[in-house]
């Protein structure tokens, strides 16, 4: 720095007074507390422009904010350190003063032949050690030692007030993020249907990151795999996505945080996505969703920031939203179970209805012999069917049948089979044809899906013999009262709907 030099009474009490005014306005909390650094220094301090670079920690470069005086474009609009004269400052954080603009080349160059400004002269604003910005001042003409005294103390007098401003600044946005916070917790809380309360994660999610796209994947221990049925910003599919595949999938096994500015950068990123969709990634972020108890229950992932990457703020805000998310899908999968517990539950009340008026109240009355019937569904009810039908004075089929699955079903089925078989035994007399014709209708009906096991049984009550087919049900067993033999009624055929043209035999 030069030598200082007097200068006049009447001009050191004006700048006396234009400096005590500077610091008056810099009281302030707002935006225009940091904005009337350069205008003062132009109107007050014989600068002919200045500017105010503000520190992006984000960008790691220095954004201009504010400029007075001459008019004038930089072609940057960020500099990264140790680009340029301001890099340089930023990056070495001292000053430098009376330098000509176009030894630093590039766009330092082509503002000094556009605008006609020769010297700069930059100061570093620090607080506590640490970049927050640079003024910056230009002009055509050399400026005087005793100037430079001024713009000096300005500057560092500025530097303290801007880290004052800043810091509010800084204490404004963390109550407006635990404002949204807030916010956003009451909205995750208002619904219990998960496909809503997807839709309303990532409307938060890109509302307040501001990305291009988001999809929110569920984990599914069961088959280690992720799944999502809901893509803002993409038409709604359901996409699966195995554990340790892709982002996602990484993000899900490791519990890590990945921000990257260009996704193709990673050797683990899925490209075949942006393919199979005409998409372009490049920035990202992707963190799980992890409840208190620090089991992970999903991931969420951000697509292309509107502002070129996404920031550790960013990412920050989502994990303090991470746990309010996790328990509102908890409580939504809950609910979600009960209502399906209730429908199976009243499925099955159904079920119970139609199976009380299926099966006959009570055993025939055949003289001679005696019938007794005891049937104790698993699950409540089922597909189990037992009748009796009196086909003539002298003759009573026996049915017994089990079909495939349990609930309402399996009951309906087993609704249809009463049906046909009372309509067939009308004007069927063979055992073989009953069981090849009933096969074949269940066969063909495509809309059941099931299949059953089955015996028939035909009593002669006159001449106490008995033919039977069974097919593919668990074997009756015959106890003759005489000698005790105990026999298996295994004869027959395989079970009823599950192959066309099955032929049975009698027993």
């Amino acid at each position: 720095m030069g030598k200082f030099v007097p200068i006049a009474r009447t001009q050191t009490k004006s700048y006396v007074n234009a400096f005590a005014g500077a610091m008056a306005a810099l009281t302030g909390r707002g935006e225009d507390a940091i904005t009337s650094l350069a205008g003062t220094l132009v109107s007050n301090f014989d600068a002919e422009r200045a500017e105010l670079w503000l520190w992006d920690t984000t960008s790691n470069s220095s954004h201009l904010t504010d400029f007075g005086g001459l008019k004038g474009e930089h072609r940057l609009e960020y500099v990264p350190a140790g680009t340029g004269a301001i890099g340089k400052v930023t990056a070495n954080k001292k000053s430098i003063e009376n330098i000509v603009l176009s030894t630093f080349g590039g766009d330092d160059m082509e503002f000094s032949r556009k605008t006609g400004l020769v010297y700069i002269t930059a100061y570093p604003l620090l607080a506590q050690g640490q970049i927050v910005g640079v003024l910056a001042i230009y002009t055509r003409e050399e400026a005087h030692t005793d100037l430079l005294l001024w713009w000096q103390l300005y500057a560092e007098l500025s530097a303290a007030k801007l880290s004052n401003v800043l810091t509010f600044q800084e204490k404004d946005r963390q109550i407006n993020k635990l404002s949204v916070l807030f916010e956003a917790t009451r909205l995750l809380n208002s619904t219990l249907d998960l496909a809503e309360l997807l839709e309303l994660i990532l409307k938060i999610a890109r509302s307040e990151v501001k990305a291009d796209r988001a999809s929110v994947f569920l984990v599914d221990h069961r088959h280690n795999e992720l799944w999502s049925i809901v893509a803002s910003g993409l038409d709604h599919q359901e996409i699966r996505i195995p554990f340790g595949a892709g982002i996602a999938g990484r993000v899900a096994s490791t519990g890590e945080i990945i921000n990257v500015e260009d996704a193709y950068t990673l050797p683990f990123f899925e490209s075949s996505f942006d393919q199979k969709l005409n998409y372009k990634t490049k920035s990202l972020l992707c963190l799980p969703i992890r409840h208190h108890s620090g089991t992970i229950v999903g991931v969420v992932e951000l697509l292309n920031s509107q502002s070129g990457r996404f920031s550790a703020e960013d990412a920050d805000f989502l994990s303090r939203l991470s746990g309010h998310m996790a328990m509102a899908l908890e409580n939504a999968r809950l609910h979600r179970d009960a209502l399906e517990k209730q429908r199976h539950e009243k499925e099955l009340g159904l079920a119970r209805s139609i199976q009380r008026r299926l099966l006959p109240p009570s055993p025939p009355v055949v003289p001679g012999y005696e019938i007794a019937v005891l049937s104790d569904p698993c699950y409540h009810v089922g597909g189990d069917y037992y009748d009796f039908l009196n086909l003539g004075p002298q003759s009573l089929l026996l049915v017994i049948a089990d079909v495939q699955g349990k609930g309402i079903s399996s009951a309906l089925v087993m609704s249809n089979l009463q049906a046909t078989l009372r309509a067939l035994v009308m004007h069927l007399h063979s055992l073989e044809v009953l069981a090849f014709s009933l096969n074949e209708m269940l066969y063909n009906d495509s809309q059941a899906g099931k299949y059953l096991s089955l015996f028939l049984g035909l009593v002669d009550t006159r001449r106490n013999l008995m033919h039977y087919i069974n097919a593919g049900h668990v074997p009756p067993i015959l106890v003759r009262a005489g000698t005790g033999e105990v026999k298996l009624l295994e004869e027959g055929g395989t079970v009823i709907g599950l192959f066309p043209q099955a032929d049975y035999r009698r027993g």
